[in-house]
């Protein structure tokens, strides 16, 4: 199949035009988003979605997270990803099998509808996890396009994906939040170096390859501006799949906690990686033929055990 995102194969680093629509559904009254807010994520690549969930719903959450991180030998070990320097748990990968509240989560109306609604197709869980940046010892996450890994590494043909942060602790300007640089999805910026073997065992704890060069990520961030969303437990950040995105270390004693789902299209199943020879395992990157998430209305405690 032709390469229409190549990266990783130059000698240097281009800026290419994204060949995607990024809302692939026209809006209309019955939407689950507002005219205003498809609007938004079409020129940005984000939305804030707060007070999606009531205080009751938030609990729920957390406690599932709480009970997850406490309780690792209950977990595939596969799917822990510990702090580069430390054994302090950074990510849980696969949270919507081995939590039946977070499969909950993954298949809610307001989450899952409205990733339906902006992918313009049925939808399916690519990737989900757990991000845990503890107080004083949480590093960050460098700069990058998940896209770009993800054609890479695990295969996915079109940028017809996208990320939804639910936050489960309180994310201030302090704590390490998430930064995007904004209307960064509409450039793809390729990266460079050959990507080895079982890539994946170091990059989750820090990425040295698919990382973006410095003067390209400067060039977007001048002429974008870098926006660092924060909120509430409970507050939705949902971004699209080719969005410029990091976060800092915390050194303050709050710690952040995110669930992280990954919505792909039906239609947009993976193929063959396009850069590597072995594609990533089984709980970073669903492959087969996908099933179509069950979307589910109402209050996510109902009919619930962790």
């Amino acid at each position: 199949m032709t390469d229409i995102y190549p990266s990783r194969h130059a000698a240097a680093p281009e800026m290419r035009p994204r060949l995607d629509p990024v809302v692939r559904s026209a809006w209309t009254p019955d939407a689950p988003i507002s005219r205003e807010q498809a609007e938004a994520f079409d020129r940005d690549g984000y939305l804030l979605l707060e007070n999606l969930f009531d205080d009751e719903e938030v609990t729920y959450l957390q406690r599932a997270a709480g009970k997850l991180l406490a309780d690792p030998d209950a977990l595939d070990e596969e799917t822990i990803v510990t702090e580069p320097q430390s054994r302090e748990i950074r990510s849980i990968f696969d949270i919507h099998n081995q939590s039946a509240i977070m499969a909950r989560l993954a298949a809610d109306e307001r989450l899952a509808g409205i990733a339906r609604f902006l992918l313009g197709d049925e939808v399916y869980i690519h990737q989900s996890r757990l991000n845990y940046k503890p107080g004083f010892k949480g590093k960050e996450f460098y700069w990058h396009s998940d896209f770009e890994t993800w054609h890479v590494e695990d295969g996915m043909p079109r940028m017809r994906a996208l990320s939804m942060s639910v936050l489960l602790a309180e994310n201030t300007p302090h704590n390490g939040p998430l930064m995007v640089i904004p209307g960064s999805h509409r450039t793809y910026l390729t990266c460079v170096g050959e990507t080895p073997d079982d890539h994946y065992r170091q990059s989750l704890k820090r990425q040295e390859y698919g990382v973006p060069d410095e003067d390209s990520l400067a060039e977007l961030a001048h002429d974008h501006g870098i926006v660092a969303p924060t909120g509430a437990p409970g507050t939705v950040i949902l971004f699209d799949c080719n969005l410029m995105h990091g976060s800092n270390g915390n050194i303050t004693p709050f710690p952040r906690a995110n669930a992280f789902l990954v919505y792909n299209a039906v239609s947009n199943r993976l193929e063959k990686p396009f850069g590597v020879d072995k594609p990533r395992p089984w709980f970073l990157a669903h492959r087969g033929a996908p099933e179509p998430l069950a979307i589910e209305a109402g209050p996510l405690t109902e009919r619930i055990a962790a």
